[in-house]
């Protein structure tokens, strides 16, 4: 039985990553074809870097993730502790709410947050573009955050913020050296997963941006309209290997903060 699930498990793992890794390879060929490997080449990594398009699509994405993550860690972890100070039945309805958005299908969420940006457009005279991609990736990034930083203030013990106050402390001070450092890998998870998330959207971004203002997502899939080009192949390989290098950035603190617990506890 268990050599099956390992087997099944393989065939699984397989389907997802073999096409990725056929793209990766094709991202270094001397031709067009996606079919025969005619050897080696960084050309396309060249011409890519040369792209004004895809390179102004690259900035507008980067510059909306950081900031979205930014302004969405500080909003949800401020949240969050707002409703870890909330008595257990209001903060079971408040974490409800606040998974609505990501229970919530991506296309109602896009065209919802583009009915409303259009009701405001017609009001204030602003246009689509920078300002609503940022704020549309803020809402769906915020419920993430909070999603990372509670389990880090139910491990956290609920005396300490008190201890603090009692040892001379004033309340800001005792947040500050007490509590943020508890529930900082929370933060910085939450971060690193806003950031993963604000680079790969593509269906809010799509219904949110303006035609003067793109993220890679919407300009790759543009680009596939007309013809794949290897350009794509070399894009889609670093953006595969960003997301992976900030996985594994996330999983080593955790796993760094999950043996300082281990070590805390034993001693």
């Amino acid at each position: 039985m268990k050599k099956l699930s390992k087997a099944y498990l393989g065939l699984v793992l397989m389907f997802l990553y073999v096409p990725i890794f056929v793209l990766i390879i094709f991202s270094f060929n001397t031709t067009k074809s996606r079919t025969v490997l005619s050897g080696f080449t960084l050309d396309w990594y060249i011409r890519l870097f040369k792209n004004e398009v895809i390179m102004t699509s690259l900035m507008n994405t980067i510059l909306i993730a950081v900031a979205a993550s930014i302004a969405s860690t500080i909003l949800g972890t401020t949240a969050a502790i707002g409703i870890n100070s909330m008595k257990k039945l209001p903060r079971t309805i408040v974490m409800n709410i606040t998974n609505f958005p990501i229970i919530n299908p991506e296309i109602v969420t896009g065209v919802s947050l583009m009915l409303l940006f259009v009701f405001f457009a017609a009001r204030m005279h602003f246009e689509f573009g920078f300002w609503t991609l940022l704020i549309a990736h803020i809402t769906f990034d915020v419920p993430y955050v909070i999603l990372n930083v509670m389990p880090k203030f139910r491990q956290m013990d609920p005396f300490l913020y008190e201890a603090a106050q009692d040892l001379g402390c004033n309340p800001i001070k005792a947040f500050f050296k007490v509590v943020l450092p508890e529930i900082m890998p929370g933060i910085i998870s939450g971060f690193l997963m806003s950031f993963t998330y604000s680079l790969d959207d593509f269906i809010i971004s799509y219904f949110t941006c303006g035609p003067n203002t793109q993220t890679l997502p919407i300009t790759i899939y543009s680009m596939t309209r007309r013809k794949v080009s290897p350009e794509i192949n070399a894009l889609s390989t670093i953006i595969f290997l960003i997301v992976v290098i900030v996985l594994i950035v996330k999983n080593i603190i955790e796993r760094k903060h999950s043996a300082k617990i281990r070590k805390e506890d034993m001693a």
